[in-house]
């Protein structure tokens, strides 16, 4: 499901929505992976971020696809893009 018709800004992340509790704006866990410098051990670093949903329709446990735009407030720095998979009804 798109939500925007714009173009793609050239950076995207992937993550999972924690919160939807606010009025058009979504938090968003982005998880990456990384190898220490020294050691070698796979760590998971992660990060929330909170992405400007217009619609109000992403709900928590969704799986999105955010991109970076200018700000619109600040802390909002990203808007969603679109729904990859949904969470199944509750």
């Amino acid at each position: 499901m798109i939500m925007k018709s714009e173009s793609i800004s050239s950076r995207t992340l992937t993550g999972n929505v924690i919160s939807d509790r606010m009025e058009k704006t979504v938090t968003v866990l982005v998880e990456r992976r990384v190898k220490h410098p020294v050691y070698g051990k796979i760590l998971t670093k992660s990060s929330k971020i909170k992405a400007h949903d217009d619609s109000n329709l992403v709900k928590e446990g969704d799986r999105v696809v955010i991109a970076e735009c200018r700000p619109i407030s600040k802390d909002k720095s990203w808007t969603v893009i679109k729904v990859e998979n949904e969470k199944s009804g509750s």
